[in-house]
């Protein structure tokens, strides 16, 4: 094991004999692989929207007075950084911090940059990068006396059988914004992780400043950090809505019966935001489908599944990382394999998507993150079991451990949302982390509270930003899509450069 969980120093593993960063230098020498994307002027390009330069807490700087409500990593960071900027600030949650109802409540999350499939990815991409930095840096000043550990750099494989619009979307913004990344040829990766089947696998790409992070214990300690600020955390429900006097909202009340007063309010309510702010979102709705996550237990005495001995994955539809230490909650995987049809039975001559009848509807009390189930049933469960036997199989009869629900909000322009309310001008909302809000904390707590005291920096982000925005009609799904012939094209060339 490392000497510090993580900072992600080799370990050999006892079985294959390479050392967890070693299949670098193997890949290389087997292949010409060489670091790609960071040999640029410069591996740490500006972010967009965001203060360039580095801003040191200043306690007493502004006289802002501040309601945060919802505690999750996006609130929690919002109010983490207004209090180091000087405003005093009270965080409202109905449930409280890490709670399991919320979004930020799971084990852990995946940080990566790697966005080709989004219209927005080339921004998401530069945030990534710079919330990877600060996840760090937060942890060395709030959790190196606790042993907190809260970001692990695992680096981050993206395995194809060919170069989809993802990859060679996301290799184009890498070289162009100098960001360090391998081409990997699949060989090496085989030889270096034996664990992992890649019969199909023709492409591979490797960020390794990538990592997993702490859910639900690093939204306890921000929040913790935050009161040793000298910011306040009330447990309670803000009524809604919201009404404004004279088009400015003078207070909130909470279902305690407790009354809030304060200059200017932020709410970051994760997947609550279209009950929040029906009137929003009623022509172009919020979506707030449930995602779930397998934690599947680790061999005995087998540390080939565990950090750091193995990098987080990203298959077609699939997501996942090993076992954290030193608790090892299990084996992470979100997604999974659909079931292979049998040629030549009734299944395969069924009818197509459009001349099927329309599948009943979700029940209401599905879709409202506080009256939904969390439980996994089967047909949650068989498809990351199929992928767990086909990919790592190894695992194929390891226990499932615990499983996760969590709600996710998917806005209608696929991008996230920070924007003061069109009829409370003193109110602004926060939300639409579209299943990828967790990583960015950081940064986007930090862009929130820059524009609740009124710093609007970037024009262009904050128009992408706006609760309106036009829906995004062009995102490719991450998943193996069948590229055209162009693309087939671009994904040549792009290969004949590496």
């Amino acid at each position: 094991m490392a000497n510090d969980p993580a900072s992600g120093q080799d370990s050999k593993d006892p079985r294959s004999g390479v050392p967890r960063r070693e299949f670098l230098k193997v890949a290389g020498a087997g292949a010409g692989m060489l670091l790609l994307g960071g040999c640029g002027p410069t591996d740490n390009p500006e972010v967009p929207g965001i203060h360039h330069q580095r801003r040191l807490p200043f306690i007493g700087r502004s006289s802002a007075d501040v309601i945060v409500i919802g505690a999750g990593i996006w609130g929690g960071f919002t109010a983490y950084n207004l209090r180091q900027q000087g405003a005093k600030v009270t965080l409202v949650d109905a449930y409280g911090p890490g709670n399991g109802r919320a979004t930020s409540g799971d084990e852990s999350r995946g940080v990566r940059s790697s966005y080709g499939d989004r219209a927005s990815g080339e921004h998401w991409m530069l945030w990534a990068r710079e919330a990877m930095k600060r996840w760090k840096s937060f942890d060395q000043e709030w959790g190196r006396d606790l042993r907190l550990g809260l970001f692990f750099t695992t680096g981050d494989l993206m395995l194809r059988q060919s170069w989809e619009p993802f990859l060679v979307n996301t290799k184009k913004w890498w070289d162009k914004h100098h960001i360090p990344y391998q081409q990997l040829a699949p060989v090496d990766v085989r030889k270096a992780f034996p664990v992992i089947s890649m019969d199909d696998i023709n492409v591979v790409l490797y960020e390794p400043d990538a990592g997993v992070v702490r859910a639900r214990r690093s939204a306890q300690a921000v929040a913790a950090a935050f009161e040793q600020l000298g910011g306040k955390i009330v447990i309670g429900r803000a009524k809604t809505p919201f009404v404004p006097v004279n088009g400015k909202l003078q207070g909130i009340e909470l279902d305690t019966g407790e009354k809030l007063h304060a200059d200017t309010y932020v709410v970051c309510p994760g997947p609550w935001m279209g009950k929040t702010f029906p009137e929003l979102f009623t022509k172009n709705p919020m979506r707030t489908p449930l995602g779930y996550v397998c934690y599947y237990g680790t061999p005995l005495n087998d540390e080939r599944f565990t950090f750091p001995h193995l990098p987080s994955f990203n298959f077609p539809g699939v997501t996942g990382w090993p076992a954290l230490p030193v608790d090892n909650v299990g084996f992470r995987v979100r997604g999974g394999e659909r079931a292979p049809t049998p040629p030549n039975t009734p299944a395969a001559k069924a009818p197509s998507a459009s001349q099927r009848p329309p599948q009943p509807a979700t029940p209401p009390e599905q879709l409202d993150p506080d009256t939904s189930d969390r439980w996994a049933d089967a047909q949650h469960l068989e498809g990351p079991r199929r992928f767990v036997a086909h990919r790592f199989p190894l695992l194929a009869k390891a226990p499932l451990l615990k499983t996760h629900a969590c709600h996710y909000e998917i806005s209608p322009s696929g991008n996230f949302i920070v924007d003061w309310h069109p009829h409370i001008s003193n109110l602004l909302i926060a939300g639409g982390g579209n299943a990828e809000g967790f990583k960015f904390g950081p940064v986007i707590g930090d862009y929130v509270a820059q524009r609740a005291l009124g710093e609007t920096g970037s024009a262009e982000v904050a128009k992408a930003f706006k609760w309106d925005a036009p829906p995004d009609t062009t995102r490719q799904r991450n998943r193996t899509p069948a590229a055209d012939s162009a693309t087939r094209g671009r994904a040549a060339r792009a290969a004949k450069t590496s």
